[in-house]
């Protein structure tokens, strides 16, 4: 029971949005920018989203080239085109609004090609080539893709044997995003509800009622489901899958000799440099199956598979003694394509779904789009 004083938390809302993670409050500020007067409220099972919004490995990163390369080979041009614009202006919009306070940082991302590769230097030089073409109106850039192989001794990446560089990618803190959209929306008027989970919904009167595990009461208008990897807890028909990304994180390193981002495989495996620490995270390639889960445990299999790659591409000429300090999980949504989903479900209900590992960078333009979708019905 709610006292009469709680009541005031409970008043029927226009837009509920269930997920509380990239997408689920970028929508929410565009709802209450473009309708300051909107009663919202952001519903997240988790203290924190624990989907892949604060488990990812804090990359700003729009795609690698090998991974642009084969999206032109699977979706077309138009499509991967698409994508990478949604990507590119999404980072955009998170420096604007947050640059420095979330640890922004347009270091630049490196691509590496090591044997055996499809890639020789010809082949590597013809693709930077035909994407810079593509990919100008974007970036504004002549050259995004360039050659790099001078900065992999530099780097200490000597087991590698190409280096593809990209201007205009970098990192951030991904838990230092979502407190600034938190706290941002919430000085906006939208109210946030963490640790409240939401197991079912049904349309009555013109409303849809939310039912929740706290068996507390919430009714909207309308309802927007941001709940990504686990959309199918509520949405069953829909065809997101999930995807288990696993990420590790080394000791501190004495004379850690690179600064940046990078990608190899099509960009199933990642790292970076979190200080002098090393992040790396992927490997899911080699297990794809058995990474489509939501259980957030990590798997001896692909931590191996990391510690593995750690050792012979990262740091293969390493000295200085290090650990595993951290290691953990998150979960992708991942959709029958790369392009996010977003849109009406049943009267009144709406989603934002699908994307694809990629949500730091989308889900500003995905809630852009999901807050124009609800506002024109």
């Amino acid at each position: 029971m709610v006292s009469i004083w709680e009541e005031a938390f409970f008043t029927t809302q226009d837009v509920v949005i269930v997920g509380g993670g990239f997408a689920g409050l970028w929508s929410a500020f565009y709802l209450k920018k473009k309708n300051p007067k909107a009663r919202i409220t952001v519903l997240e099972k988790c203290v924190t989203p624990t989907g892949a919004s604060t488990r990812n490995a804090g990359f700003a990163c729009f795609g690698s080239l090998s991974e642009l390369m084969y999206d032109v080979k699977t979706m077309g041009v138009d499509p991967m085109l698409e994508l990478v614009a949604m990507r590119y202006k999404g980072l955009k919009r998170i420096q604007k609004h947050f640059g420095k306070r979330i640890d922004f940082d347009l270091c630049g991302g490196y691509e590496l090609f090591y044997e055996p590769t499809q890639y020789t230097t010809n082949e590597l030089e013809n693709s930077a080539r035909y994407l810079n073409a593509l990919l100008k109106p974007i970036t504004g850039a002549k050259n995004t893709f360039q050659l790099a192989n001078e900065d992999l001794v530099k780097f200490g990446l000597s087991n590698a044997q190409h280096l593809v560089k990209n201007n205009f990618e970098g990192y951030l803190h991904s838990g230092k995003l979502v407190q600034q959209l938190m706290q941002k929306i919430q000085g906006m008027g939208v109210q946030v509800f963490n640790g409240i989970e939401v197991k079912s919904f049904a349309g009555r009167s013109g409303l849809v009622h939310l039912k929740t595990a706290q068996q507390l009461n919430f009714a909207a208008t309308q309802l927007l489901i941001c709940i990504n990897a686990f959309a199918k807890d509520l949405l069953p028909a829909t065809n997101i899958t999930p995807a288990r990304g696993q990420v590790l994180v080394t000791s501190p390193i004495k004379n850690l000799l690179f600064n940046g981002t990078f990608h190899s495989e099509e960009g199933f495996y990642y790292f970076r440099n979190l200080g002098n620490r090393v992040l790396l995270g992927g490997g899911r390639n080699t297990a794809i199956a058995e990474e489509e889960t939501v259980d957030q445990s990590t798997s001896p299999f692909i931590q191996h598979e990391l510690e593995r790659y750690l050792a012979e591409i990262v740091l293969p000429n390493c000295k200085e003694p290090y650990t595993i300090e951290h290691r953990w999980a998150g979960i992708m949504g991942m959709g029958a394509d790369k392009i996010p989903v977003v849109k009406k479900v049943e009267p009144g209900v709406f989603c934002a779904l699908g994307l694809g590992g990629m949500g730091v960078a989308l889900a500003p333009v995905l809630g852009e789009k999901a807050a124009k979708l609800l506002l024109e019905h």
